[in-house]
């Protein structure tokens, strides 16, 4: 008896007319496209990288945005007169230390400052300032660390111990008086038909200043200030701003 050779039945489903790729859930494309399979992915992956830096990043954009394009609409409402145009730290001042080295003022930048000028020996007046300023940083809250308290020295002599207890984190600097001169704006006599018109009618020792992460001194407070209103004008400052 000849044997006959039966043919085996294909696995695929009787009258299946899809290739055996197909049958087993490929789809060729990528063989025939002969680009990696991934490539969009990776694109698409570089994109939403993208976007998260955009939306992590904006708001430091949009606060330099708001403080240095477009500038707060501080004429109206601040207490504290607004210096224009700007005066930044000049890089010669050059100030002593609490261990007696020399450093650049400037170097502080990076951070509010808010500064006073004074004789070592600090009288009634000078403590008062000094007060002022550590009450109004401490008022600060959470972004108090966004704001330092500098008194700029006139001389070299001692401080008093209880000013050195009572402001432990100001920074007690030693300043050239004629160099601070020319750089702090005072108020001057805008009276006409005086002979004292064109006087100063403060001096530099009068003020609390402020100057801006950027080094740029930016702001004088009036003789003899409101606290509270310098609160106010510090406050919406590290609002509008998130640099420093």
């Amino acid at each position: 008896m000849n044997s006959k050779v039966l043919s085996m039945p294909s696995p695929r489903s009787p009258g299946s007319n899809l290739p055996p790729c197909a049958e087993h859930g490929g789809t060729g494309s990528s063989a025939s496209s002969g680009k990696p399979a991934g490539r969009g992915s990776w694109r698409r992956g570089r994109w939403v990288l993208l976007l998260v830096a955009l939306v992590a990043a904006a708001p430091m954009i949009a606060s330099y945005l708001a403080y240095y394009v477009f500038k707060p609409n501080l004429g109206t409402t601040n207490y504290g007169a607004l210096i224009d145009p700007q005066r930044p730290i000049p890089d010669t001042l050059v100030v002593m230390d609490e261990a007696g080295k020399p450093m650049k003022l400037a170097s502080l930048r990076g951070r509010w400052l808010m500064i006073a000028v004074d004789a070592s020996a600090c009288d009634k007046a000078c403590a008062t300032k000094l007060y002022f300023m550590r009450q109004v940083r401490a008022t600060q809250a959470g972004e108090r660390e966004r704001v330092v308290t500098v008194w700029l020295r006139t001389d070299a002599g001692a401080v008093p111990d209880v000013i050195k207890s009572a402001y432990p984190d100001t920074r007690m600097l030693v300043a050239d008086p004629a160099e601070l001169a020319a750089w702090l704006p005072v108020e001057v006599n805008t009276e006409v038909n005086t002979e004292e018109s064109t006087k100063a009618s403060t001096l530099a020792t009068d003020h609390i200043y402020l100057v801006d992460p950027s080094g740029n001194l930016m702001m004088r407070f009036p003789k003899d200030p409101n606290p509270s209103k310098i609160k106010g004008d510090v406050t919406k400052l590290l609002k509008w701003s998130s640099i420093g």
